[in-house]
């Protein structure tokens, strides 16, 4: 629970501009206001409630970011998979100039983004549908994965950790980016600094089997520092 005029001391703006975010907040499903104050949207406690559309416009500058700076790794012909993770989804349009490039997701908004490029190739992976998360799960996605030639791995995830490495809130999603990161190449991991020292429900990539991070510049320095020293590139945007 908050109140205005606490909000207000703590970050110095006026008491309007915090009615105004708390509002925005309340828009967005994450916060209920109150007389004075605001409290916890109780779905939005657990993440895995959270609906794609709120997700999506979180973090979403750092996102947009993150998302561009992956899509500069990736080169023409290449065959690539994308999860159904927000920052993976904002990486879309930044692809769009590629050619012969085949994109492998489970996101089900994701590969309807990618339909609009005429120069990209998308295999959607089948399976059960998520609706939280607009995505698909289930073994039939990792039969196919299997017999498939990835060259990068993108992907998103609720938590980063030395010892889980990265981790998801729903063991379905979490399996199939399981099977995800065992079928590529190199994995990369594309996530903003509030996934970082957070751990939920499964791991599904222990922190050895990456690549590179592609995350922002509020990244705990410390943790970045542990990471880098396992030989993973932590890129910065």
């Amino acid at each position: 629970r908050v109140t205005v005029p606490e909000l207000s001391q703590h970050f110095a703006v006026s008491e309007v501009t915090i009615r105004k975010d708390l509002a925005w907040l309340e828009a967005q499903g994450l916060a209920l206001r109150t007389h004075g104050g605001a409290i916890l949207n109780a779905a939005a406690a657990n993440p895995s409630e959270m609906s794609l559309d709120v997700r999506e416009q979180m973090q979403r500058a750092e996102k947009e970011r993150i998302a561009e700076a992956a899509a500069r790794s990736v080169q023409d012909g290449e065959t690539i998979a994308l999860d159904a993770s927000t920052t993976a989804l904002a990486m879309v349009p930044f692809l769009g100039s590629k050619h012969d490039l085949t994109v492998v997701t489970n996101g089900v908004r994701t590969a309807m983004e990618l339909s609009h490029y005429p120069t990209l190739s998308v295999m959607l992976l089948g399976g059960m549908l998520r609706r939280e998360t607009s995505s698909l799960v289930g073994g039939w996605g990792r039969s196919i994965l299997e017999q498939v030639n990835i060259s990068k791995a993108f992907v998103g995830a609720r938590g980063l950790t030395l010892r889980a490495g990265l981790t998801d809130v729903n063991a379905a999603e979490a399996e199939l980016k399981r099977a995800m990161v065992e079928a590529a190449k190199e994995v990369i991991a594309v996530i903003d600094a509030s996934k970082w020292d957070q751990v939920t429900l499964a791991t599904f990539c222990p922190l050895e089997r990456l690549t590179r991070i592609i995350t922002d510049t509020q990244a705990p320095a410390q943790l970045v520092k542990q990471v880098r020293k396992l030989g993973i590139e932590v890129v910065l945007i």
